[in-house]
């Protein structure tokens, strides 16, 4: 699993900032609709039936459809086997891919598919014979970052329920893909929202091969700006099949790089693109576990400066 160093300088943790946001937010709505708001009631009806009302993702044709369900529907959970589940994929899969995207680039990733799975899910509800039920859960946003796992790291052994046996995160993902396919299609009254599963992953896909390409995340930089640390320099992660490298914003106007050289210093020493690639490297391979203490301190001292 990934680490970030905290605050205090105390070493590594294993919740990346906005993962950790994820898992608060979608905790304490949890609570705040099973505990408080079920027993809380206006005009006779609780809380918590207007908050399914207005917030979960209603169809179409049923004229209680907003835009911003899009996105509520992905903080609402059913039960606590459904968000236990959903935010624990989240962590499993999602604080690695934190580490080498970056929070921005992760928070619009996982967003983007969770909107993209309510988008199929809508359009399948529309067909003959598909249930029209109000849908909630963050499934087809965690779909889309089960797939970014295996396509990130393909041969990953990941431990498959109920078998336990390990296989390779890029056959987990085909084979969950698979069930999902299955089920919407011979089990369209099951309860499960099957079709946001897949275009969370289909949407997921699509940001991962051209989300630099449709300029989203561009668009994203632009409306809420870049930090301090991302003023000279842009991710150090393109897109996960590509090469490694460190981008040079052009409006900056920093000094002319020394060859190879990432003007992260560390140590007395400048950090090279070439050490990046072999951390990352071993990263894929490995996992983020087994790399050295140095090893993480040069990725965190080059995550400061890129994010």
């Amino acid at each position: 699993m990934s680490y970030y160093q905290d605050n205090r300088g105390m070493g590594f943790s294993l919740f990346p900032p906005m993962l950790k946001l994820l898992l608060i937010l979608n905790g304490a709505i949890f609570l705040l609709d099973s505990v408080i708001f079920e027993v809380l009631a206006f005009n006779g009806v609780s809380l918590s039936s207007y908050i399914m009302e207005y917030f979960a993702l209603h169809p179409i044709q049923s004229g209680l459809f907003w835009p911003w369900q899009l996105i509520s529907y992905q903080f609402l959970h059913a039960g606590f086997s459904h968000i236990f589940f959903n935010l624990l994929a989240l962590w499993m899969f999602g604080a690695e891919l934190e580490m080498i995207w970056g929070s921005r680039r992760f928070i619009t990733y996982y967003l983007i598919a969770g909107m993209g799975g309510g988008l199929v899910h809508l359009g399948m509800q529309m067909l003959p014979g598909f249930e029209g039920a109000p849908t909630i859960g963050a499934s087809g946003a965690v779909m889309g970052i089960l797939l970014g796992f295996g396509l990130t790291f393909p041969d990953r052994p990941v431990m498959m329920f109920p078998l336990f046996i390990p296989i390779p995160a890029k056959y987990f993902v085909l084979i969950y893909a698979g069930i999902d396919l299955f089920s919407g299609l011979f089990s369209t009254n099951s309860g499960v929202a099957h079709f946001a599963h897949l275009g969370g992953a289909f949407f997921g896909y699509i940001m991962l091969k051209h989300g630099d390409d449709l300029k989203i995340y561009a668009l994203v930089d632009k409306i809420f700006g870049r930090s301090k640390q991302q003023s000279n320099y842009g991710n150090i992660i393109d897109y996960p099949f590509e090469k490694t490298y460190v981008e040079v914003v052009e409006d900056v106007k920093p000094p002319e790089p020394k060859g190879n050289m990432t003007g992260v210093f560390m140590d007395g020493r400048e950090i090279t693109t070439e050490e990046i690639d072999t951390i990352l490297e071993k990263i894929t391979a490995k996992g983020f576990a087994n790399l050295t203490e140095q090893e993480k301190r040069i990725l965190y001292e080059v995550s400061k400066k890129l994010d």
